[in-house]
């Protein structure tokens, strides 16, 4: 059976005689040619992780395998790992030339193979002709490639990227991932790729892993995790604008099921006689703002006041109040109701998921019938 490139087992990092666990025990296998987000908010445990891969820091207890041997105890220099910060660490005073070679020429290696590293990685990265500028002279997202560049001529098993583009404007930005997702098909890589930016997760990665409080709460495609969040953080954490979170309960009304949140309830498409049987208790209900849809007044399942209008170019995103509830909607540019007015609201009821009121894990909520 082929091990995955990348595999860390119960991996715990903990600092002030044990009293903080930065990372708590995460377990994560990546395949090889695979590109996975460690995505959440400052302070979660993304870099601690990253630093033990490489060997900036040694785990406390659990392992870490590359290709199915343990690299824990191995030098910094001996695991083939290759790491760029977000800071881009290149020596300024240096040409990109010089700037690549670096890593190859305190490796010993000979010049002929240099020259030849140098000149393959200069051609991906597009600098051919800005060899032998120095790199003072170079602008944010040429000094980022210069970055990556460097690593790359060290050709390593696995690359990891710190918060790589959180110094960059906008638009070198977008420019940057078109440039990484570009290096990734044509390299095929394993890149581990660390942010608090849910758009570079999500337009660079293949899979995500949500962290919080220095746990893996869930790791996913990133084509899947927006639409089946397993924690309620992960439901909160991804979207512009985050799922629609409702804390309250499934109950009966007139031979039909509906979930209720004070004076709001919304049918749910069960009846109460028995063609879906619902579980009972606390939940919260999750319902993505794009799966809202404005409707005719007199037939639509809710009804509120829009109180916002936010146009965000190629859609808008509304606020609605329906009782003490306030339910965001992302609807096209045109023909949606203006603030103040009264507006019927349909819902696709295939699009909720439900979390356990407890334990905030989702859970299926429809034991028989339509499934959540």
């Amino acid at each position: 059976m082929k091990k995955p490139k990348l595999e860390l087992v119960s991996l715990k990092k903990e600092y002030d005689n044990a009293t903080v666990a930065a990372v708590d025990g995460i377990d994560l296998s990546i395949e090889a040619g695979e590109t996975v987000a460690l995505l959440g908010p400052s302070g979660c445990g993304k870099s601690t992780t990253l630093n033990m891969i490489v060997g900036l820091e040694e785990p406390t207890s659990g392992d870490i395998q590359i290709d199915g041997q343990s690299i824990i105890g191995v030098p910094l220099g001996k695991r083939n790992v290759g790491l760029v910060f977000q800071d881009y660490a290149v020596f300024t005073t240096m040409t990109v030339r010089q700037n690549l070679a670096f890593g190859l020429e305190i490796r010993h290696a000979a010049r002929p193979e240099i020259v030849r590293a140098v000149a393959e990685v200069a051609g991906l990265l597009d600098m051919s002709d800005r060899l032998d500028v120095r790199a003072k002279d170079l602008g944010g997202s040429e000094l980022q490639r210069v970055a990556i560049g460097r690593t790359l001529v060290t050709k390593p098993a696995i690359l990891l990227l710190d918060e790589p583009l959180s110094n960059l404007e906008a638009a070198a930005r977008l420019a940057m991932r078109r440039e990484l997702r570009r290096l990734q098909s044509e390299i095929g890589l394993t890149i581990i790729y660390v942010t608090h930016d849910q758009v570079e997760a999500l337009s660079l990665a293949d899979r995500i892993a949500v962290m919080r409080a220095g746990k893996i709460l869930q790791v996913e495609k990133t084509s899947v995790i927006s639409e089946r969040p397993d924690h309620i953080f992960v439901a909160s954490f991804l979207g512009s604008p985050p799922m629609n979170l409702l804390k309250g309960h499934i109950e009966a009304k007139d031979d039909a099921m509906v979930f209720r949140q004070g004076s709001f309830s919304l049918p749910l498409g069960g009846t109460s006689s028995g063609d879906a049987v619902f579980a009972k208790g606390p939940f919260t209900l999750g319902i993505r703002p794009e799966s809202l849809r404005f409707a005719p007044k007199e037939t639509a399942p809710l009804t509120g006041q829009v109180l916002l209008v936010e146009p965000r170019g190629p859609e808008v995103v509304l606020t609605v109040k329906i009782g003490a509830v306030q339910l965001k909607v992302v609807a096209p540019p045109v023909g949606y109701p203006v603030e103040g007015a009264t507006a019927g609201l349909a819902v696709d009821l295939d699009a909720l998921v439900f979390f356990d009121g407890r334990t905030n894990r989702r859970v299926d909520v429809c034991q028989a019938g339509r499934p959540n």
